[in-house]
């Protein structure tokens, strides 16, 4: 195996299977930690690992402030003990109810959550009374992505005071994803985002001048974190998830994410040889994200020459003149392009420590539902 991946004995483990090495992680948040200076300026998404033991891991770190994209998430979180937790979703149907028992049963924890509309916060007022609590809500601002939210203008200004205004909602700040800035070169990355933060800060002015507080700006993924990790800008939060477990597509993409390495990678084993020249491997598309398309899913480490022909649901096949030198039966390790929806595959992950097989952790929020 790669010298960074130490591996002494894959017997006991499952294929396909999913391996978190906790040193590699320790590393991605240490150097997360140094690019944004500040524990509290580091909201760090949890839908990238969904695991209680990576939340201790940041917990061990100072880091406290946590960004979910489902209440399952939200609910792990809690779990695991007091916690800020924000939810980056829109709640319709049955959610604002539970999100509000929610916050009955985990007192301790401080919950927020995200609206872009007038009927979103009358939704979340009627949950919030029913129940006798009180919810932090910040305004989803678009600022190009055209997925969620609501552009920086008058309607803006208007949906904001319709939160202040609400009994039990406390407005609670600005959230701000640009998730569609995935340029590779840094320059136009960091131009693109300093542009769309521009209104962004006028609209904070316009609602502070009428009185209200903005407390927070939750700005960013991965791709433009150390873009706005450099920004004095009071209140401000960078909001990353990715680079926790880090993974090929950005890596491959954004050089200037130095430091960050693939903590998260996939155990895969040969079980045919159909052709004199081809491998055929027990990692199908429900083991690695089928985003992106085929051919683009995974990096198989350690073997030379390769050509990927084929992936099914249970099989990837490859073109190889160095076919004789893989056996049934043989280990390799693949390193995922998306590893966030591949974690959420997996049940558990095997951990390595020091190259050895040290325990499991569950991937316990890739389920939609916990107890609430």
């Amino acid at each position: 195996m790669k010298a960074a991946y130490p591996l002494a004995d894959t017997s006991s483990l499952l294929s396909p299977g999913l391996l978190f090495f906790p040193e590699l992680i320790r590393q991605n948040l240490q150097r997360a930690l140094e690019l944004a200076g500040h524990p509290d300026r580091l909201r760090l998404h949890v839908k990238t690992h969904k695991t209680p033991a990576i939340v201790q891991l940041e917990r061990e770190m100072g880091l406290t402030k946590h960004k979910c994209a489902t209440l399952a998430e939200c609910e792990m979180v809690a779990q695991c003990g007091p916690a800020d937790i924000l939810l980056a979703y829109p709640l319709v149907g049955p959610n604002p109810e539970r999100l509000a028992r929610l916050v009955q049963q985990y007192p301790q924890s401080r919950f927020a959550v995200t609206v872009d509309q007038a009927a979103g916060v009358a939704g979340l007022q009627q949950a919030a009374a029913r129940h006798g609590v009180e919810l932090d809500v910040l305004l989803d601002v678009d600022v190009g992505q055209h997925r969620t939210g609501i552009a920086p203008g008058p309607e803006a200004v208007a949906v904001y005071e319709a939160i202040a205004a609400s009994k039990g909602l406390h407005a609670a700040g600005l959230h701000v994803y640009d998730g569609h800035n995935h340029q590779s070169d840094l320059t136009e990355r960091q131009a693109a985002a300093l542009k769309q933060i521009e209104p962004v800060l006028r609209l904070r002015e316009q609602l502070q001048a009428k009185g209200l507080p903005v407390p927070r700006l939750v700005v960013g993924g991965t791709p433009t974190f150390p873009i706005y990790a450099r920004l004095d800008i009071p209140g401000l939060e960078c909001s990353p998830g990715t680079l926790v477990l880090h993974d090929r597509g950005y890596g491959s993409k954004f050089a200037d994410l130095s430091g960050f390495v693939p903590a998260a990678l996939l155990l895969t084993r040969v079980i045919s040889r159909p052709t004199p020249t081809r491998v055929t491997f027990d990692l199908g598309y429900k083991a690695v994200a089928s985003d992106p398309g085929p051919g683009k899913r995974l990096q198989l480490l350690d073997v030379p020459a390769y050509e990927e022909v084929l992936q099914n649901e249970e099989h990837l096949v490859i073109d190889t003149p160095e076919a004789d030198q893989f056996p049934l039966g043989a280990a390799f390790l693949a390193v995922p392009t998306h590893i966030c929806p591949t974690v959420a595959l997996h049940q558990h992950a095997a951990v390595i420590e020091a190259g050895r097989l040290t325990g499991y952790w569950p991937i316990t929020a890739r389920d939609r539902q916990l107890s609430i």
